[in-house]
């Protein structure tokens, strides 16, 4: 049976959850999104109140709590139009630390990352190379006890705003396969040689700041580097299922919640005298959608049991990344058609989630990738 992410010591840290979004985030995420980047005093009021990498243990400020605490924040925030805020930060790039870091480096870090004071992104993608991550050009060649880092680096997601950049580097250019040269190596803002480049203006998310980082010459002591060097591409991977989730979890609740306010509309606009709803052929189509919803739901919590549970779901969680994401996409499509000429507009909330919810599709490995793994995992 699936946890019960609504009831016991979930449902309480839910309730306390939805408050905050409520009374901390909403009425200001309209003003971020103009600015095209969160505030460092949301970041403290989310770190105060204990909404940071909550899984971190309590020496570094976190809550020792399971992966079931940040779905329900996921969910929340994509119920309430706010996706992706603190969730990138809490459950894919900092959870390398956590895992990887060495106890000198989790103790320099993660007090940060749970309070708030320290924003991390992880910075793989290239220009040349997004899905692809062994064919990455950024090098990092040794100098005595340091790295000296070159390379560009593009769409980091908090890049600009980031105290803390994860990023993937060639140690062994010549390695072949070309993967085990890939490693991950800390590097702290302000540092010499690591230069933050343009703010990169999105379709969607647009309070999520995205830019290219430029690394010129960079010097990076080697303590900075994150696990065993050569293994930064098997922890990438290892990281991908709980990243994957993630993603999954936000597409399923964009889903629900724009189906939700399109029924209701479609329920209280009229045409040719009777409610768009009681349309048969739009009735259908609400019907569709809501089955299809249903059926993401039930996999859904599916796997954030399994996940919970430490059970291995990386064919499932390639599947319900290409799945639900695709769905969720068709569910945007479909309720703006149903809006009419409202949903083109900006006033109504399908018009920024039309645009919010087509990344889904893209980002922690496109459709088109999920489907590779999943032939692969199926024998093929």
């Amino acid at each position: 049976m699936p946890i019960d992410l609504h009831s016991g010591a979930y449902g309480i840290f839910r309730d306390a959850f939805r408050k905050f979004v409520s009374v901390e985030i909403l009425p200001y995420y309209e003003e971020w999104e103009a600015a095209g980047s969160v505030p460092r005093s949301a970041w403290k009021k989310c770190g105060e109140n204990g909404f940071l990498c909550p899984w971190a243990d309590e020496k570094f400020g976190g809550s020792g709590a399971d992966f079931g605490y940040s779905a329900i924040m996921g969910e929340e925030l994509a119920w309430a139009g706010a996706q992706m805020l603190f969730v990138l930060h809490s459950d894919i790039v900092v959870p390398y630390i956590g895992e990887f870091g060495s106890e000198e480096q989790k103790s320099k870090w993660l007090p940060g990352c749970t309070s708030g004071d320290v924003i991390c992104a992880v910075a793989m993608t290239e220009p040349d190379a997004g899905s692809d991550l062994a064919s990455i050009r950024t090098v990092a060649v040794k100098d005595g006890d340091h790295y000296i880092i070159n390379g560009v680096k593009t769409l980091i997601s908090s890049g600009a705003t980031c105290d803390l950049a994860i990023v993937a580097c060639k140690t062994d250019p010549n390695a072949n396969p070309p993967h085990k040269g890939v490693s991950l190596i800390l590097v702290e803002d302000g540092r010499k040689g690591f230069i933050k480049g343009r703010k990169l203006l999105k379709m969607g998310l647009r309070s999520q700041d995205t830019s290219e980082l430029f690394f010129e010459d960079c010097r990076v002591p080697q303590s900075n580097l994150l696990g065993v060097e050569g293994s930064g591409f098997k922890y990438l991977m290892m990281k991908l299922q709980q990243e994957r989730l993630v993603n999954v979890i936000m597409a399923q609740c964009m889903a629900e919640r724009i189906l939700k306010y399109t029924i209701e509309y479609c329920k209280g606009r009229n045409i040719f005298g009777k409610p768009i709803s009681e349309h048969q052929h739009n009735m259908f189509k609400i019907a569709e959608m809501a089955t299809e919803i249903e059926l993401g739901r039930v996999f859904v919590d599916e796997l954030i049991t399994a996940h919970v549970g430490k059970r291995n779901i990386n064919k499932r969680a390639a599947m319900a990344k290409f799945w639900i994401a695709e769905m969720a996409n068709r569910v945007a499509y479909h309720c703006l058609q149903l809006h009419g000429g409202y949903g083109y507009i900006e006033d109504y909330p399908i018009c920024r989630d039309f645009k919010d919810v087509r990344i889904q599709t893209i980002w922690a490995g496109t459709s088109e990738v999920m489907k590779t793994i999943i032939a692969r995992e199926v024998g093929i």
